[in-house]
């Protein structure tokens, strides 16, 4: 929706990832992408919670990542070039999944340039598995492998209710997590980090399943979509280098709502981050 055709005047880049390799319950999401920019012509472009309009941001659509189709530590390597492309070209991203172990090679490019860099993560699930059945590149270890790239201290959990007993005890002593919160905590980290480079990322199933059927591991307890807005009008107080948004499988929701609210969250987002 209103997307420039211009990618070197642009402030903001999408770029889309369609990967789902790993996904350990319902596939679809790599189909994330390409069905939320179609919903996205029903949204529009003026947010009347921020009174503020697409029209006036310069912001392209640079499609999807080419990825070699089941390969996941090649798709893995070719998700940080373009990661890193775009921080070179001093652009601002946000990338639409896909599964969320797209995340962390999006995130290493990121840590390289902010010596102290924190991620924002909101999530039903811990995603702070070493491995899951075997394998450690998995969206259920994403968060784990954040952490130990960037230091869990620098790493703030929001929504998650959802995980093992393991994955629960290393976050109480290594990341920050609410458990099954995102306000008012996110307002005392928002002031916490004031001035620190910040990367968000989003796994749409941190909403309930009743906003967000169309994922592929619903959990039910989520928050509503008036709070992520307000989340994401939040963050804008603080310096956002970088944002994802993942797990949208359209196949698993039929209606789109799944898609139509992403759709949202992303105009939110560009909005009030950048």
């Amino acid at each position: 929706m209103g997307a420039t055709e211009d990618y070197a005047e642009a402030d903001v880049v999408l770029v889309g990832i369609p990967m789902d390799f790993t996904v350990s319950f319902r596939p679809g999401s790599r189909m994330g992408p390409q069905q939320i920019r179609l919903v996205s012509y029903g949204i529009e472009e003026y947010s009347v919670y921020q009174d503020k309009d697409l029209i006036d941001k310069k912001y392209y659509d640079a499609g999807d990542i080419a990825l070699p189709f089941g390969n996941v530590t090649g798709s893995l390597e070719r998700i940080e070039e373009v990661a890193a492309d775009l921080l070179q070209e001093g652009k601002k991203p946000i990338f639409i999944g896909g599964e969320h172990l797209v995340t962390y090679p999006i995130v290493k490019p990121f840590a390289d340039r902010y010596a102290d860099l924190a991620v924002i993560h909101f999530d039903a699930h811990a995603d702070l598995r070493t491995d899951y059945l075997g394998e450690t590149n998995s969206h259920a270890t994403v968060i784990r492998k954040v952490v130990d790239l960037i230091g869990g201290d620098n790493v703030y959990q929001f929504g998650i209710r959802s995980g093992t007993r393991e994955e629960f005890a290393f976050a109480r002593e290594n990341t920050h997590m609410y458990v099954d919160e995102i306000f008012p905590a996110l307002q005392k980290v928002v002031d916490k980090l004031k001035g620190r480079p910040v990367y968000v990322t989003l796994d749409i199933d941190v909403l309930d399943p009743a906003y967000a059927p169309g994922t592929g591991t619903p959990e039910p307890g989520g928050c509503t979509p008036r709070e992520m807005f307000e989340a994401m009008r939040l963050l804008g107080q603080l310096d956002i280098v970088g944002f994802d948004l993942v797990e949208v499988a359209p196949s698993a929701d039929l209606s789109d709502r799944t898609s139509l609210l992403a759709a949202k969250v992303i105009r939110e987002a560009i909005l009030s981050f950048w």
